[in-house]
């Protein structure tokens, strides 16, 4: 659920959560097929198969649904990477670095909206506290460093924002190359992380 501070309403009620998701789902799937500037609260109603009253309970304009989806994806994604502990063998940081990019790149051209919306970085949705590569960065250390049983090591949660932003420019400009994302920049953002990362991790 997003964060309370980006709802006119946090909803109580199982039914009210389920509408949230539904409004939210809608959202993501309109800003794949029209893009942010075309997007409205009325077509996302009625993608959404509700009353308007409803996207308006929730969300006050249409900016503040794509904040929502940009608080959403990274935990979206932080809950995928999670849930593949035996994608890598343990103690092994280059197959979990790899786990964490493949999933980023498997969201970019799978997960609708993530393409425009992915962290919050290709529209300027307003304030949201920490930049939400900071935030990214923070929950991946945690992920990380459990991983590598290094949970009382600094040297992941120093290099690991570098690499996120790092990792996140380089793929933004695969995507523009490629809507599939550019293999020839994917490969070297691949071997840049491995080069930077493993000066602290090996």
């Amino acid at each position: 659920m997003p964060r309370a501070t980006s709802l006119r309403r946090a909803p109580v009620q199982r039914r009210s959560a389920e509408r949230l998701t539904g409004i939210l789902d809608a959202c993501a799937a309109l800003l794949d097929e029209v893009g942010y500037d075309a997007l409205t609260t009325r077509a996302v109603a009625e993608r959404a198969e509700v009353p308007i009253g409803s996207v308006y309970r929730f969300f006050g304009d249409k900016r503040q649904p794509a904040d929502a989806l940009a608080q959403r994806n990274p935990r979206h994604y932080t809950e995928h990477v999670s849930a593949k502990p035996t994608a890598a063998p343990p103690g092994d940081w280059r197959a979990s670095t790899d786990v964490v990019l493949d999933e980023y790149l498997g969201m970019k051209r799978t997960a609708p909206g993530f393409a425009l919306v992915d962290f919050g970085n290709q529209i300027p949705v307003g304030a949201r506290g920490a930049a939400p590569n900071t935030r990214v960065a923070d929950r991946l250390t945690g992920l990380v460093a459990r991983y590598l049983g290094r949970t009382h090591d600094d040297g992941p949660r120093r290099v690991l924002p570098v690499a996120v932003e790092s990792a996140d420019t380089l793929i933004q400009l695969a995507f523009r190359t490629d809507p599939h994302g550019d293999p020839a920049i994917i490969h070297e953002t691949r071997e840049l992380l491995r080069a930077y990362l493993g000066r602290v991790l090996d």
